[in-house]
């Protein structure tokens, strides 16, 4: 049948009852059937046009906590590379996370074999686990894929043999991986996973195993989330041994070790390996260091993690030395006279830091300053404008240093400590573009602030890139989507993103696209949890709407100090009630989602009397708890419940060992750079009386797995 010939089933009915009389008998049933068919169809795109509604407003909490999170992290290393660049080498503070910005406490290539030796690390009898011969074969990764399945666990002697194998693969292969499908049938392209091992063997059960002829390019940010990344990636690096020419890794944002401190692969890889853990995570920041940053397909498909900036050159990229960045959170800092080698890992640069909010984009310069002597935080003058707190002497040097200027779109890479014409900073902003940046719907290209990183930019910039490199299509990742992939700037450019379930059960599908020679993406979509499977859409909407409003809950609580504030604002009679449009208002400005709150406002607030809002109750009814502890100042709790994550971060870089255990003294130093981070005033008392009451078996260390679960808010509501 012609497509132009096909017609609505309702509307040829409709117009021929309408063109004659109306008969009883026969043909009143009819109209009756039409009209009541019509009904039910007009009430179905109602039902429909609610949960798409509901779907579209939970989305939104999910990607709002998340990229705040994002934001969070890159503040709070920001912090760490002033306190590095402002304070002297002899500080305590400057100790504590010095090790975090040492490029390479191993350097040369000699050493780095040493490092990665496995032959001290015996396989005792009692190891049921897959047994692996090197060089690596196909047979091998099946073995491991089957041990995985049944959830055994990889001998350590092992992980380190595979990972120096990948180690020596990756140093010899380009920034930019370059690929056909001329000679071939078809190429597979996956977006992220984030530790999700059920998708990666879902894809793989679905779309069949890499092989010569069937070539697959995994997009980066295999890590950190989910609960397999390390078995993620001994699967990925386990094929790209064995298929070295078909197998295409592109790094991604959590393909970074400071980031690994925050969202769980580093827990994740302490937990599995008590005793060769440090080891193997020091290897996987040097091997993130080495994989290629983009791939592109037969000239024409561009393939990157994050996307493109107005100011992205291929073969810019193509030169310079990936291995330099193995944070790109900060940019390596030359020092006058070192270079770096391009073939090696010998004298390593130096590393510095950008004084700007967004990582890569800021603006002009600060202003020429005096030259001062770096100090420590506990050697601080005193004078009679200052008190010598570390809060003043941080403000006074940020100050100083323009870390505080607002955004501006003038960009600037000859910031002293770049060398020259800032060849190097140059370099650092197209890495960060690359693996952090976003598509947006409008024409330019500019910070972007929601996550801290990298840019927004438009159809334009697609179009002059695209086209400045003869290329018809850019494949990128980085961005969870509701079905799994999506097209923008006239299907010219394509998110793909593998892991479903991201945000909770039923959240979002996962995707792949496969491309044959005609280089045109098909887009395959699946669900990886059964349970999402046998879900009817209603309750599959409501089971995500419930999660997301949980964890919105939780940031309404830990915020409750600030949000009373807010409100009080908009209470000057003190009569505790708030209209419902000040409540929104409020409420936006504390915790700054852009968040559509008077839409949520059913699911957030439950009684309201004449279109006002009793805050101080809303605020009690948030059903939210929190550990019953004798506190001399609790404002250090809501202190602890806000800054969580930062908190466990600073605790992973202080355990240096990665015993899981930190001293009292430590446990204090983390208490200052956390308030020196937020500009406020913690009393010793406080956290000594928090040290105290934590130390379960009074040994003088804290468990710090024990300590955060013990401040994990519940959510009541979950409970009743």
């Amino acid at each position: 049948m012609n497509p132009q010939e096909v017609r609505s089933p309702v509307r040829p009915e409709t117009s021929e009852i309408s063109s004659e009389p109306v008969q009883l008998g026969a043909d009143s049933s009819v109209f009756s059937a039409i009209t009541a068919a019509l009904l039910i169809q007009r009430w179905y795109r109602q039902y429909v046009a609610r949960l798409e509604m509901r779907r579209r407003c939970t989305w939104n909490i999910f990607q709002s906590i998340e990229y705040a999170g994002e934001q969070d992290q890159i503040k709070l290393y920001k912090f760490f590379g002033f306190l590095m660049d402002h304070f002297t080498p002899a500080s305590s503070e400057r100790s504590l996370i010095s090790h975090i910005f040492r490029e390479n406490e191993i350097c040369h290539e000699t050493e780095w074999e040493r490092y990665f030796c496995y032959k001290g690390v015996e396989v005792p009898d009692s190891y049921s686990g897959p047994h692996l011969t090197f060089p690596m074969t196909f047979c091998g990764v099946s073995k491991l894929m089957e041990a995985f399945k049944q959830k055994q666990q990889l001998h350590a002697r092992y992980v380190l043999q595979m990972l120096g194998e990948t180690w020596r693969l990756l140093r010899i292969l380009p920034n930019i991986s370059h690929v056909s499908v001329c000679h071939t049938q078809e190429i597979t392209i996956c977006g992220d996973l984030h530790g999700q091992l059920e998708d990666l063997l879902l894809i793989f059960y679905k779309n069949g195993l890499p092989s010569c002829e069937k070539q697959y390019v995994f997009n980066g940010d295999f890590v950190d989330r989910g609960k397999n990344s390390l078995e993620i990636l001994l699967i990925l690096f386990g094929f790209l041994l064995v298929y070295p020419n078909d197998v295409h890794l592109n790094r991604g944002n959590h393909e970074d070790h400071i980031v690994n401190l925050r969202y769980g692969f580093t827990k994740e890889v302490l937990g599995k390996y008590r005793v060769h853990g440090k080891k193997i995570l020091k290897l996987l920041q040097k091997i993130f260091s080495w994989l290629p940053v983009a791939t592109v397909i037969d000239h024409k498909v561009l393939v990157v993690h994050g996307g493109i900036s107005d100011s992205i050159n291929l073969d810019t990229v193509a030169r310079m030395d990936r291995h330099r960045y193995v944070s790109v959170l900060r940019p390596p800092k030359m020092i006058h006279g070192n270079s770096s080698s391009r073939n090696g890992d010998a004298d390593g640069p130096v590393e510095g830091r950008r004084r700007v909010r967004s990582l890569t984009n800021h603006g002009s310069a600060p202003a020429p300053r005096s030259i001062s002597p770096r100090r420590s935080l506990h050697n601080l003058p005193v004078s009679d404008e200052l008190s010598g707190s570390v809060e003043d002497e941080l403000r006074k040097r940020r100050r100083l240093a323009g870390f505080d200027q607002a955004y501006r779109e003038k960009k600037s890479d000859s910031e002293p400590g770049f060398g020259g014409a800032g060849t190097h900073g140059h370099e650092w902003k197209q890495i960060v573009d690359l693996l952090w940046s976003d598509p947006m719907p409008q024409n330019g290209c500019i910070p972007n602030e929601v996550r801290g990183g990298g840019c927004y930019w438009g159809p334009d910039v697609t179009e002059e890139v695209l086209g400045r490199h003869n290329l018809q299509l850019l494949i990128r990742s980085h961005e969870c989507k509701q079905d799994g992939y999506e097209f923008c700037h006239n299907r010219r450019v394509l998110t793909i993103f593998s892991a479903s379930n991201y945000y909770e059960v039923g959240s979002n599908r996962g995707a792949y696209i496969r491309m044959g020679p005609d280089l045109v993406p098909h887009c395959i979509q699946y669900q990886a949890s059964r349970t999402c499977r046998e879900l009817t859409l209603r309750q599959s909407v409501s089971w995500t709407e419930r999660s997301a409003l949980q964890a919105l809950k939780q940031q309404l609580f830990v915020h409750k100090s600030d949000l009373i504030s807010a409100f009080k604002e908009f209470d000057p009679n003190k009569t505790g009630m708030i209209s419902l449009r000040d409540w929104a208002t409020a409420t936006e400005s504390v915790l700054k989602l852009g968040l559509p709150w008077r839409m949520m406002r059913p699911q957030l607030v439950s009684r309201t009397q004449y279109g006002m809002v009793n805050y101080l109750q809303w605020i009690r009814e948030l059903s939210v708890t929190e550990p019953k502890l004798e506190m001399s100042d609790t404002s250090i709790l809501e202190t602890l419940y806000k800054s969580h994550s930062n908190l466990e971060t600073i605790f992973r870089i202080i355990d240096t060992d990665h015993s899981g255990l930190i001293s009292f003294e430590e446990f204090r130093q983390t208490w200052r750079l956390l308030s020196s981070h937020l500009k406020m005033e913690i009393s010793d008392k406080a956290i000594a009386d928090l040290a105290q009451s934590m130390d379960f078996n009074k040994d003088g260390s804290i468990d710090i797995n024990e300590f955060m679960e013990a401040f994990r808010l519940v959510d009541l509501s979950t409970h009743s």
